[in-house]
């Protein structure tokens, strides 16, 4: 028992403190050894624990995931400052007009993270966008952190089929899946999803205008006007984005199953483990050199527009291994045992049983990515068993996965969610509201749903 308080402390510290500010770097490997020593571990144990456990996991993880975080740093941040991002939300924007602000908000995030465009690029790009249309189409500025979160952080990161980001990355090394799986499930969710938000986003502009609330005051807003003259066009900025979704699928679906990968065998490895990692990271590849190409005369600098994105990509992975080796971690001491029982026991159906224990660790590390890697490696193995044995595709624990880590993953200590209302120069008094509606409560409402859907033999 006192083992299980252990880990439960530690749990509790690490979502406290990473919400304090203190970087999981640090937090991860301290707070993992703490469990071990509650758990009764002596001071050489702990420290095997950390070099052949916590290490071991981080630098797997490293392994399998590094290139998709180095190419897509580097994607985003080519696509930012050749100017494609802005682009693609301005000509979206222009083309649905100020009456449709919030829609066009939505929608240019929407194309830019389902093209493998990052996050936190995204809301660096719409923003002034989005700001000029709110302001015209004098609705209010709070809304526009929920209307990003809506676009960025909801359906296309985790229920569009074929997305690229790393949510949708991360259980296909584990269920043998690649980026499309359970197509149908994922538009259900995606149409859902969006429709809500756009729903709950439009009502709270509605209440506001019936209350005399317009854009507001905000003098300390520095807001630059985009040159719309040396943008490049729209055709050209969504190329790259077509052809990270379009290669993605061939090789994927086409190319790569239909490939002889015995020798793989050599490697210890076989090729439905690696398929949908090696279609991403060629993909990413072949769309960064086609936005070198097209856009050669507006990057001022690509070698260091390139170096910034790669070296942009180091934080983001190695917090995500941190938070992957305390995970491991735990799931090595004899208390994760009766944890383990405990979550399992929710429910026979290990579709609930995983957006149960996805979805709490999300929330708890405040990272989508890391809390779904730390439930994956630890109970992985045994969703697919009792998958198998209740005759469950493996594509849908896929997909069930990425839905659940999007939903308690953007509580107010997310670090996205902060980055975000700085870029707005908003507080989470005046936004979180409507972030926490758009990528909490509607995605957790739509996460139900599926789960319905799949429990009832919808399996595709």
């Amino acid at each position: 028992m006192v083992g299980v308080i252990g880990v439960i402390v530690s749990l509790l510290l690490l979502m406290y403190l990473a919400y304090r500010g203190i970087t999981v770097l640090i937090l991860a490997p301290v707070l993992a050894m703490f469990a071990a020593i509650m758990s009764g571990g002596a001071s050489a144990h702990i420290m095997a624990t950390y070099t052949e456990i916590f290490m071991k996991a981080f630098a797997g993880y490293a392994k399998s995931y590094f290139p998709i975080f180095l190419l897509g740093a580097i994607f985003g941040k080519l696509m930012d400052d050749s100017g494609a991002a802005k682009a693609i939300a301005h000509a979206i924007a222009n083309k649905l007009g100020k009456d449709k602000a919030i829609m066009a908000v939505v929608l240019s995030c929407a194309v830019l993270t389902y093209g493998g465009v990052s996050l936190f690029v995204v809301a660096f790009a719409v923003f002034p966008i989005a700001a000029q249309l709110y302001r015209e189409a004098d609705i209010p500025k709070r809304l526009i952190p929920g209307s990003i979160g809506l676009g960025a952080f909801s359906f296309t990161m985790t229920a569009l089929p074929g997305t690229p980001q790393i949510q949708n990355a991360i259980p296909m090394p584990y269920f043998g899946t690649d980026a499309y799986a359970a197509p149908v499930l994922g538009i259900i969710a995606a149409i859902l999803m969006c429709g809500g938000g756009l729903f709950w986003l439009n009502y709270r502009a509605k209440s506001a205008k019936a209350k005399g609330e317009g854009y507001g005051d905000h003098p300390d807003e520095m807001i630059n006007e985009i040159d719309v003259s040396k943008l490049p066009s729209f055709g050209i900025s969504l190329l790259p984005i077509i052809v990270v979704l379009v290669l993605n699928f061939v090789l994927g679906r086409i190319y790569f199953p239909g490939t002889d990968g015995t020798y793989l065998a050599d490697y210890g490895t076989k090729l439905s483990k690696v398929t949908g990692i090696w279609s991403l990271i060629i993909s990413l590849v072949i769309a960064i050199i086609l936005t070198i190409v097209l856009n050669l005369n507006r990057l001022k600098d690509t070698k260091k527009t390139v170096n910034q994105g790669a070296i942009g990509s180091l934080l983001a992975i190695t917090n995500t291994c941190s938070e992957v080796g305390y995970g491991n971690v735990i799931k090595s001491l004899a208390a994760f045992g009766i944890i383990q029982a405990a979550i399992l026991g929710v429910s026979s159906n290990p579709l609930i049983s995983e957006a149960i224990s996805v979805n709490v660790l999300a929330g708890v590390t405040g990272s989508a990515s890391g809390g779904m890697s730390i439930a994956l490696a630890a109970l992985g193995e045994q969703y697919m068993e009792m998958a198998k044995t209740a005759g469950i595709s493996p594509e849908v624990l896929h997909r069930i996965a990425t839905l659940a880590c999007g939903g308690f993953d953007t509580l107010p200590h997310n670090g996205a969610v902060i980055t975000l209302l700085g870029i707005c120069g908003l507080t989470h008094k005046q936004s979180y509201k409507d972030i926490g509606m758009c990528s909490v409560v509607i995605p957790l409402c739509v996460l139900v749903v599926i789960l319905i859907l799949a429990s009832l033999g919808l399996q595709a």
